[in-house]
C-alpha cells in the first residue's frame, strides 16, 4: 500500500506493547510519539481483568475506534495484523480457528469493506469462511472450479464480445473477468435460499477506461451489445457507496441467456476500489472525488464514536456496531436536494438521526414525495424526504423495534435511560421522604454529615445516586432510613404498621419508565393499589385483590402502599371477557356499545365454547372505574351478552 516510514515502523512493532513488557513511554523514547501511538492503538488492553470475553471483545474494540478517530493507519495497520493471523490460522487449535474466523467475518472484514478496501475484504471474507465452515468452503471451491472448466469458452467469448465492440467504437479500455468470492456466493445461497445452480452471477466482467465520460458511453455501448435486465442498474459514479466506491453496474442477458455482470470505472476508481483508504498514500492525485473519500471515512468514524459514547454496556456497543457494518444501502434526498445514504431498511427516524440528533429527538411524522407518513415508515431508493418535528415530543420506547440504524438506536436508548435516571430520582426521594415519615423523622432534618456518612457505608459518589438506587428498586427506602437514623430501635424491615396507618404514595399514572402497571390485574383509577419494588424497574403497580399478593407475605418490605391522584385524565387498559350467544351480529353489537361510550378497544381474542355460545376477550382503554363500570352496563344491555366480567390476568 506504500504507507509511510511511521506507519511501517508502527507495523513491525505492532506487538510489542502487548507482547513484552515495553511501555508506551519507551516507545516514544525511541522512534516518537506517533509512532508510540499508533502501536498503542493496536494493543488490546492487558492490565484490565474484564468478567466476559464479550466483555473484553467490545472494550477493546472501543479503544481502537478512540485510536481511529485520531489516526485512520491505525486500522490498516489493526486489519494487516488479522490478515497475516488468518493467513497462518492453520497453526492453532480448532476452537481458536473458529473464535477468530467468527470475529473476522462479524467485525474485521465487514470494516474492511468499509473502508472500500475490496482486496483484503474479500480475502478476510474468504479465509473466515473457510476455517468456520471447512466443509462447505471445500464443496462450494470445488463447484465453483467444475463450472469455470466447463464455462471457460464462454467466459472468452464474452471477453472478445465486449472487447471488439469497444474496438468498433473507437473507445479505450481494459476489460477483464472476474469471479465472485467464495463467501459471496455462499451467503447468496443462502439469503436466497438458491442451490449452486441458480447463482447466475459467479462470473462477470471489470472495464477499466480513462475518463468519467467514457464510463458512460461505454455503457451505452454494452447495452447496445446485450439486452440490459430492467432494475438492475447502478449508478456508484453519481452517487458513491460510502466507503467511496465508484462504478458503473448492470447486469445484462449474456450469450445462451445467462445474467453477465458487467462493472465500468476508471483506472482512479479502480485504485480507489481495490485498496479504499490506503489510496490516499499510495496515489496522490487532484482528483475531487478521490479528495471527498478521507471526509466520508471520518464522517462514519465520528458516528461510531458517538455510538460508543452513547453505548450503556459492552453488549449493546457491539450489537450497534455489527448493524451499522453490515448494511446495503439506500440513497434518499433532503428537502434541500443532499444525499444521505442509509442501510436498507432504514425508517424515516433514522434520517431523522441521520440529519442531526435534536432532529431525531423531535420527531412525529415526514413527508414522503410530498406525502404524510407515520415515523415508522421504511424509506425507499430515491425518496425525498422532509422530517416534521415538534419541541413537545421525545423519543419513544417502541421506536426501538423498527430503527436499523446504530447511531438512532444508541442515541434512543441513551436518552430513555437518562429519562429514567431522572424518573428514578425523583420516585427515590418521594419513597425516602415517606419511609422517613413512617420512622417519625422529617427529611429537612437529615443532616449533610449523616448523608456523607451513609454515602461512604453504601460506596456511593452522591445522595442523587442514593435516590436513584432507591427508585429504580435496588435499595429499599425503609432500610436506608434507617441506616440514616442509627440511633433509632433497629426494628426488623419485614414487620410493617398496621394498613391504613402509613402515609400513601400518591400516582399520577404518567411517570413513565420507573412506574409500570402490572399485567396481571391491570390496575384502573379508583382501584385500591399496592407498589412492588423491582430491582432495576423501579415499581411494578398491582391491585389489592391480584392472585400475585401471594409474594405479599414473603416480601413485605418490597411493598408501598400507594393511591390514585385525583383527576387524572390519562387512560389505562384493562380486560374484559365478554360470553354471547353464537349469532351473526354479536360482535358488531358489543363493539358499537364499547365504542359508544368513548373507549378505544386495543386487543380482541375469543375463547371457543361451543357451538352455541362464544366468549370474547376485549383489552379496552378506559379513564377510570365510573368509565369501566359504565362500558360493562352499556355492553350487559346487549341481547346477545349472557355474561360479562372484568378480566384479571
Amino acid at each position: 500500500m506504500r504507507l509511510d516510514a511511521q506507519s511501517i515502523t508502527a507495523a513491525i512493532l505492532h506487538d510489542v506493547i502487548e507482547d513484552t513488557e515495553t511501555a508506551k513511554e519507551h516507545l516514544a523514547e525511541d522512534f516518537g510519539k506517533e509512532i508510540a501511538e499508533l502501536v498503542d492503538g493496536v494493543s488490546k488492553i492487558s492490565q484490565i481483568k474484564f468478567k466476559t470475553k464479550e466483555e473484553e471483545q467490545a472494550e477493546n474494540f472501543r479503544k481502537m475506534l478512540l485510536a481511529m478517530g485520531r489516526d485512520i493507519r491505525v486500522i490498516l495497520i489493526k486489519l494487516a495484523d488479522r490478515l497475516h493471523n488468518m493467513r497462518t490460522l492453520a497453526a492453532l487449535a480448532r476452537d481458536r480457528q473458529r473464535e477468530i474466523a467468527r470475529e473476522t467475518l462479524e467485525i474485521y472484514a465487514p470494516i474492511a469493506n468499509r473502508l472500500g478496501m475490496r482486496q483484503w475484504y474479500h480475502e478476510l471474507e474468504d479465509l473466515g469462511f473457510m476455517y468456520l465452515y471447512p466443509m462447505r468452503h471445500r464443496i462450494l471451491e470445488e463447484a465453483v472450479r467444475k463450472r469455470h472448466g466447463n464455462r471457460k469458452a464462454i467466459v472468452e467469448k464474452i471477453r472478445r464480445a465486449i472487447a471488439q465492440q469497444l474496438s468498433q467504437e473507437e473507445l479505450e479500455g481494459e476489460v477483464t473477468g472476474r469471479e465472485k468470492n467464495l463467501y459471496s456466493i455462499y451467503r447468496k445461497m443462502r439469503e436466497k435460499g438458491l442451490s449452486f445452480d441458480q447463482v447466475h452471477d459467479v462470473y462477470g466482467y471489470r472495464i477499466a477506461v480513462d475518463k468519467v465520460d467514457t464510463c458512460y458511453r461505454v455503457l451505452g455501448v454494452i447495452h447496445n451489445l446485450y439486452k440490459p435486465i430492467p432494475g438492475l442498474f447502478k449508478d456508484y459514479i453519481a452517487i458513491p457507496k460510502a466507503n467511496g466506491y465508484q462504478s458503473l453496474h448492470t447486469v445484462v442477458f449474456g450469450p445462451f441467456g445467462v445474467p453477465v455482470e458487467i462493472q465500468t470505472r476508471t483506472e482512479d476508481m479502480h485504485r480507489v476500489a481495490e485498496v479504499g483508504v490506503g489510496s490516499h498514500w499510495l496515489y496522490k492525485s487532484g482528483d475531487s472525488s478521490d479528495a471527498q473519500m478521507p471526509q466520508r471515512t471520518l464522517q462514519w468514524l465520528k458516528d461510531l464514536l458517538d455510538i460508543q459514547q452513547k453505548a450503556g454496556n459492552p453488549r449493546e456497543f457491539l450489537e450497534n456496531l455489527k448493524v451499522d457494518l453490515f448494511s446495503d444501502e439506500v440513497y434518499v434526498f433532503t428537502p434541500k436536494g443532499e444525499i444521505k445514504k442509509l442501510p436498507q431498511g432504514a425508517t424515516v427516524i433514522d434520517f431523522a438521526y441521520a440529519v442531526h440528533t435534536h432532529v431525531g429527538d423531535h420527531c412525529i411524522g415526514a413527508k414522503i414525495d410530498h406525502e404524510l407518513v407515520p415515523p415508522r415508515t421504511t424509506l425507499r431508493n430515491g425518496n425525498h424526504v422532509e422530517v416534521i418535528t415538534a419541541e413537545w415530543t421525545s423519543p419513544n420506547p417502541v421506536w426501538l423495534d423498527f430503527v436499523v440504524t446504530g447511531k438512532a438506536r444508541a442515541h434512543i436508548r441513551s436518552f430513555l435511560k437518562n429519562q429514567k435516571h431522572e424518573e428514578a430520582e425523583s420516585l427515590g426521594e418521594r419513597l425516602l421522604v415517606k419511609a422517613l415519615q413512617d420512622v417519625g423523622i422529617e427529611s429537612p432534618k437529615i443532616r449533610e454529615v449523616q448523608k456523607k456518612t451513609l454515602l461512604k457505608k453504601l460506596k456511593l459518589n452522591s445522595w442523587s445516586d442514593v435516590l436513584r438506587e432507591i427508585g429504580l428498586g435496588n435499595r429499599l427506602a425503609p432500610v436506608v432510613a434507617h441506616q440514616l437514623s442509627p440511633d433509632l430501635k433497629e426494628e426488623p424491615v419485614g414487620k410493617r404498621k398496621k394498613r391504613g396507618k402509613r402515609p400513601a404514595l400518591t400516582i399520577r399514572g404518567t411517570e413513565g419508565v420507573v412506574v409500570s402497571y402490572a399485567r396481571c390485574c391491570c390496575p384502573i383509577p379508583g382501584d385500591p393499589i399496592l407498589g412492588f419494588l423491582s430491582a432495576g424497574r423501579g415499581i411494578v403497580v398491582h391491585t389489592e385483590g391480584c392472585p400475585n399478593m401471594g409474594d405479599y407475605g414473603a416480601h413485605p418490605e418490597k411493598w408501598v402502599d400507594m393511591q390514585w391522584e385525583q383527576n387524572i385524565e390519562q387512560t389505562f387498559p384493562v380486560g374484559i371477557r365478554v360470553e354471547v350467544r353464537n349469532k351473526r351480529g354479536a360482535l358488531a353489537s358489543v363493539a358499537a356499545a364499547i365504542a359508544d361510550m368513548e373507549a378505544n378497544i386495543d386487543t380482541l381474542s375469543f375463547d371457543e365454547r361451543d357451538g352455541e355460545y362464544r366468549a370474547m376477550n376485549f383489552v379496552i382503554e378506559v379513564v377510570d372505574r365510573v368509565h369501566l363500570a359504565n362500558i360493562m352496563r352499556r355492553v350487559r344491555l346487549q341481547d346477545e351478552v349472557i355474561r360479562l366480567s372484568r378480566r384479571k390476568g
